[in-house]
């Protein structure tokens, strides 16, 4: 049964060597004061430590004094394994470091291979990742040199199909945050933004005989409708109440009770990504130009799905041109419907028309729900493959990457042409260059691989890449240029300055 207690007592439950799981979304729904004290205990007795951490997307809050980053740093940790490392600061440097083990695996792989576990089963058999970094003729999961568990992810062919089998230890204890407790233990979600996969969390360390902890904001006298209750309280080992922070009660605005009306879409768009103008260099169009253009595959009743960086562009120009109201966005965290949230908030949709756990969003995404996809790019190789990921000196990790690109009907990349210096300006439709960027991001070989190519091709997929002077499109032997901007020399601004041969569309404009 159990029990309410404060979060020095709750982190009691963890020994030294357990495998922790922790239901989180980067900076959403995360128990912050479990993970406090987590570091207050280890600082003070060097305990728990030799700790394996698991979390879907990661757990950090681009702070490396907040949630895990600070009892990691310290050492508690001896491997983790993530699906993206961005919000995680010093995490990720540690990791390159060969402070402990490091893991990225999809992010879909991770939350399916959690549900998987909850049911029993010890993997999670799936169409993602093949020909990717992940797979094991490729690079496999490790990020590091110490990194060598070659049995977390297998090459496995059924009826002359390949498929990744993606395995996760088992877990020890669960970390969940919620909202509200009721008499019984259950545990309702109502202001957190998601729910990532707390149930299935929770099942696959009840499996184990683990201990299940929730932090929430409050108890309640009243028992909760069984509908809301996203974790009964049969699942529950400890409770900690703790009240949410002013960081904490503004996001939890972004929780799914403002509603957006459709005629009302295009205001709250520039309401909500007001910000990002801040962070575009008002002298260069070159993201203005993508977005402008990519836009244009947009087709009435699409579902989407729209990444970070450039492709937010996208929705800007989704707002501006109309279409936003005609289409269905979505976020991989477990929303349909309504206004994606950026920066911190990420993962967190305004006016959702539904928010269920990310899982289940992955199954729509692996299923080929998506129409269409918008995402970044760091580098292009000559036959289409494209890293997102990884850098010679940076490191993020895949995401919800590599579940979003394999099945969705139409990709579309958005990447400049180069970086580092690139000025581009655009007037009356012309687009001139006004300096190139010193790092070329379409290469003969790339550091790692986001997207398969080969898959793509084998799967049907329409792909392309869209530049702020051209338009690429994936054929089998490669790359076909498509489109030139008017204003762009195609052989001095494009052809010269790639390092490998494309094949030039008959119908693209040379003059």
């Amino acid at each position: 049964m159990f029990r309410i207690m404060d979060a020095k007592q709750a982190v009691e439950m963890i020994k030294d060597g357990d495998c922790i799981c922790v239901n989180a979304f980067l900076a959403l729904s995360n128990a912050e004061e479990i993970h406090k004290q987590i570091y207050e205990r280890f600082k003070e007795t060097c305990s728990p430590k030799n700790l394996t951490i698991i979390s879907q997307s990661g757990y950090g809050n681009w702070d490396e004094n907040q949630l895990g980053e600070p009892y990691i740093r310290a050492g508690a940790v001896r491997k983790v394994i993530f699906g993206h490392y961005g919000s995680m600061v010093s995490t990720k440097q540690l990791a390159l470091q060969n402070k402990f083990e490091a893991y990225n695996l999809p992010m879909g792989a991770i939350s399916q291979a959690i549900r998987a576990q909850a049911g029993g089963l010890p993997g999670y058999l799936s169409k993602v990742g093949p020909g990717i970094f992940v797979d094991p003729r490729v690079e496999g999961p490790g990020i590091n040199d110490i990194s060598k568990d070659d049995d977390m992810v297998r090459l496995v062919t059924i009826d002359d199909e390949e498929y990744l089998y993606y395995r996760l230890p088992k877990f020890d204890i669960a970390i969940i945050k919620g909202t509200t407790v009721d008499p019984n233990g259950n545990i309702s979600f109502e202001n957190e933004c998601v729910t990532v996969d707390a149930l299935s969390v929770a099942q696959a360390t009840k499996a184990n005989n683990g201990k299940v902890i929730v932090q929430v904001d409050r108890v309640s006298h009243e028992f909760g409708r069984p509908w809301n209750v996203i974790v009964p309280g049969a699942l529950v080992d400890a409770i900690v109440v703790c009240e949410p922070n002013a960081e904490n009660k503004a996001t939890q605005t972004l929780s799914g009770d403002i509603h957006v009306p459709v005629n009302h879409m295009q205001y709250w768009f520039k309401r909500v990504h007001a910000g990002d103008a801040k962070l575009i260099n008002r002298k260069d169009s070159t993201a203005d130009i993508i977005g402008r253009r990519a836009v244009r595959e947009l087709k009435c009743g699409d579902i989407v799905n729209i990444g970070i960086g450039i492709p937010e562009m996208v929705g800007k120009y989704a707002s501006k041109s109309g279409i936003i109201k005609d289409i269905t966005l979505t976020v991989e965290s477990g929303g349909i419907g309504g206004l994606p949230a950026s920066g911190h908030a990420f993962g967190a949709i305004i006016g959702a028309d539904s928010i269920y756990d990310m899982s289940m969003q992955f199954d729509f995404y692996d299923g080929g729900g998506l129409d269409i996809c918008f995402l970044g790019a760091l580098e292009v190789d000559r036959f289409g493959n494209v890293n997102s990921h990884r850098g010679p000196d940076t490191f993020t990790g895949i995401g919800g990457f590599a579940n979003i690109a394999s099945a969705s009907k139409t990709v579309v990349f958005c990447l400049s042409f180069n970086t580092k210096g690139l000025e581009t300006v655009e007037k009356d439709g012309i687009v001139c260059i006004n300096s190139e960027g010193s790092i070329p991001k379409f290469k003969n070989e790339i550091h790692s691989i986001s997207f398969s190519a080969q898959q793509a091709i084998k799967n049907g997929q329409r792909i392309l890449y869209v530049t702020e002077r051209c338009v690429f499109r994936l054929i089998e032997s490669g790359l076909e240029l498509i489109e030139v901007n008017p204003g762009i020399d195609i052989k001095r601004d494009i052809l010269d300055r790639l390092p490998f041969k494309v094949e030039v569309s008959p119908l693209c404009n040379q003059e």
